[in-house]
């Protein structure tokens, strides 16, 4: 079996994030989005991947994930999807390196406690020709939506007005190389894009065996950024206490992780919580659910629920909920009690 990653898209829900860095390069927990997905393909056995780049951001995911070694794969091959015209013609720009092997699509803004190693076993075992995961959400208009009849796929809608049920398809495929006429046979559905669920539709409609899998553990699509905070949190609160840093008269409380070259002085840490490698803080108050990214400035400040990418400096301000992107300068004198942002790259606050 052989690995197509998604990771072209605009990231409009994220942005200003994304204005300057691609959405699955966004860090939960400082680690890249792409990266957890990468890893349970690696960690299923799948050690070719194919992954999928617009020409916007295409250069930014290869300097990331470079030939993949470090995540334990083999092979990656980057192809580049010149516009954005839907799941299905992404997969179908992969199709020919696949070679009528069977696929496992990851959408590179995802992530999935569970992994896919067991969902890639059951392929294995039961041969259908596509299996499908599901999971119950409150929001099913924002998803494909799956309809099952005594356990079958009978039918499934991209993003519906009137969901025919609450099951949203996750963001994790397998198929087998019947996908290759399925993706050739559809037309472009009426926002002009190519569905994957019209894909699958199609393989249901010509009584291809779609086989459905309900998913065990959280599973987030992290395009906005309420998911992004969340994601962070859960994936922070299976981490373990690591202590690589220095810590000078600082109090920790739960689990934390302190990378090498940091320095805390006088600090309170709550966990879970990460500080990066060689972020400096002071009289500062971190945690719970927070991400401190490598090499940040952080003095008289409190964070909490947020994601503070490399390179920020913060100083005497209190945030809560908060995006800041790399290099982002918050100082000056701040507003009375908590404030929530979100800044892109570069980004200066002073409230001076």
């Amino acid at each position: 079996m052989k690995g197509v990653v998604l990771s072209g898209g605009t990231g409009s829900r994220l942005r200003p994030i994304t204005f300057s860095m691609a959405k699955q390069l966004v860090p939960v927990a400082n680690r890249p989005i792409l990266n957890y997905g990468l890893q349970d393909m690696a960690d299923a056995g799948i050690t070719e991947v194919a992954i999928i780049i617009s020409p916007e951001t295409g250069g930014e995911i290869r300097k990331t994930v470079g030939d993949g070694s470090q995540l334990g794969l083999e092979k990656v091959e980057y192809i580049v999807q010149d516009a954005p015209k839907g799941l299905a013609h992404a997969l179908g720009c992969a199709l020919p390196w696949a070679d009528g092997d069977d696929v496992l699509m990851y959408l590179g803004d995802n992530l999935i406690k569970q992994g896919v190693a067991d969902v890639v076993d059951d392929f294995t075992t039961h041969e259908p020709n596509c299996q499908i995961l599901l999971t119950p959400v409150d929001n099913p208009s924002d998803f494909g939506v799956a309809q099952l009849d005594d356990g079958q796929v009978v039918q499934l809608i991209e993003k519906p007005s009137d969901p025919p049920s609450n099951l949203a398809l996750v963001g994790v495929y397998l198929f087998d190389s019947s996908i290759t006429e399925a993706v050739a046979s559809i037309r472009p559905s009426a926002r002009g894009e190519l569905e994957i669920t019209d894909a699958i539709q199609w393989l249901v409609d010509n009584g291809k065996e779609v086989r459905p899998s309900i998913v065990n553990g959280w599973w987030k699509d992290t395009g906005k950024k309420e998911d992004l905070l969340d994601a962070n949190q859960l994936i922070l609160a299976d981490m373990e206490n690591e202590i690589d840093g220095e810590l000078i008269d600082t109090v920790v409380r739960g689990n934390i992780r302190v990378e090498k070259g940091a320095r805390l002085v006088d600090c309170q840490v709550t966990g879970p919580a990460v500080v990066g490698a060689g972020t400096q803080m002071a009289r500062t108050t971190i945690g719970p659910n927070t991400a401190i990214g490598n090499e940040c400035r952080i003095a008289d400040a409190s964070i909490e629920g947020s994601i503070i990418m490399d390179g920020a400096e913060v100083r005497g301000w209190k945030l809560h909920n908060s995006l800041l992107g790399h290099e982002v300068k918050v100082k000056g004198a701040p507003p009375p009690g908590f404030v929530e942002m979100t800044l892109g790259e570069r980004s200066e606050v002073d409230g001076e």
